[in-house]
């Protein structure tokens, strides 16, 4: 039995349909594929590429062979059993997932302005914790990609501590169910404002060691600077979203933009590429950007803190349930929501019927695959070697890409 899917699996790669024919190529041409296995790539990406030499003349990103079917679970679960699927899409960064989703279900309920202040307060807690450590991730394997190790062995190791508190919350360590339709699983643990003002304290100087040994390295900047431009027209014909839209100058973050649950509460600035080191909109501004704002969601933890202790403390009465509906059932619509995930825009679609508690229609738009959509522009009569470097700079996790 086991040996009949591994044939079945190995006649399906087998069987995918590649772009380009050998029959079509020029002599001093090759195909040339990297991945699905190689880490370079990200796990389970696999690019066609063609090449003269080192030169790249084009590429073709194949998805696939990473199934979450967000959409058809979707399509057959209550709106309040789907949260558990949304947090698999982009894996390392869960929470953020869960707000956005959680956010559209309130609106079509017509519940998001009865949402407590410490409920939302916790919420974007802890989705700015979630997103210092899904940048983490980015600039650790991306240092890594390119051949800086330590970097990445020191993100790893900080990053685990924003895990264990994020574990203690819920009791997972990455797919959390926390953020629910109309509050949340539970309050923060006894304790838990504390030792995260521990924790900010452990980070700060901790980023800007980062900084140094990866960042403003010369053997990096010579890596990313004028690699992998992205021009801004380009990005925006393609929809890029995220670090890599502001990456290319673009001050836009939804954040700010949509100005949804309490950020417009808060102070934090919105960092953009500014071709320091090289041409706006490279592999190294798309790093840096991460990077700041990495110390802008500081802030932001270091102010949602502020207010849990202070304005909107623990009490015995308080419910984080207390407005989670039984049954979840909103009018006919079709309805649309948006937030800013660490890679960029995560949007739903939703379409309802009235009568039933399972949506008739639950699209994701998932940054990781758009924002990879522009590879193929960017990459082309780059050096071989200068192609894991731009991939790596995309920061995409592909279970958000087959969705």
């Amino acid at each position: 039995m086991k040996q009949q899917y591994i044939n079945k699996a190995s006649n399906l790669i087998e069987s995918e349909p590649n772009k380009f024919k050998v029959k079509d190529l020029r002599s001093e041409e090759m195909i040339i594929n990297l991945g699905p296995q190689h880490p370079s790539t990200h796990g389970v990406l696999r690019l066609e590429v063609v090449s003269d030499g080192e030169i790249i003349k084009e590429v073709v990103p194949h998805i696939g062979y990473l199934h979450r079917c967000f959409e058809k679970h979707a399509e057959n679960l209550p709106f309040n059993q789907i949260i558990p699927f949304v947090d698999r899409m982009d894996y390392v960064a869960s929470m953020n997932s869960e707000h956005a989703y959680v956010m559209g279900v309130e609106r079509m309920l017509g519940i998001a302005d009865q949402i407590p202040k410490r409920v939302e307060y916790i919420r974007v807690l802890v989705s700015e914790l979630n997103r210092i450590a899904s940048h983490f991730i980015a600039i650790g394997t991306y240092g890594m990609d390119i051949g800086a190790f330590t970097p990445f062995f020191w993100v790893m190791r900080d990053r685990e501590h924003i895990l264990r508190l994020l574990e203690w919350t819920c009791g997972s360590r990455l797919l959390y169910n926390y953020i629910w339709v109309g509050g949340l699983f539970y309050d923060l643990p006894v304790g838990f404002e504390d030792r995260c003002k521990e924790f900010v304290a452990y980070l700060k100087p901790k980023l800007g060691e980062l900084d140094k040994i990866l960042i403003d390295n010369k053997i990096f900047i010579e890596r990313t600077a004028k690699v992998g431009v992205l021009p801004l027209d380009l990005a925006i014909n393609y929809g890029v979203t995220g670090p890599m839209l502001r990456g290319s100058g673009l001050r836009f973050d939804l954040r700010r933009v949509d100005a949804y649950s309490v950020y417009p509460e808060l102070d934090f600035a919105i960092p953009i590429g500014e071709g320091k080191m090289g041409t706006v909109g490279d592999c190294w501004d798309r790093t840096w950007v991460r990077m700041q704002e990495v110390y802008e969601s500081v802030k932001v933890i270091e102010q949602c803190l502020e207010k849990l202790t202070k304005e909107h403390k623990r009490t015995k009465e308080f419910d984080p349930q207390a407005l989670v509906p039984k049954k979840i059932r909103p009018k006919a619509q079709d309805f649309y929501i948006r937030a800013e995930n660490p890679k960029g825009e995560l949007g739903f679609f939703f379409r309802t019927d009235g009568r039933n508690d399972v949506p008739l229609r639950c699209k994701a738009r998932g940054p990781s695959f758009v924002n990879l959509s522009v590879l193929p522009e960017i990459t082309k009569g780059v050096l071989l070697a200068d192609l894991i470097a731009i991939v790596g700079s995309l920061d995409v996790v592909m279970g958000e890409v087959d969705r």
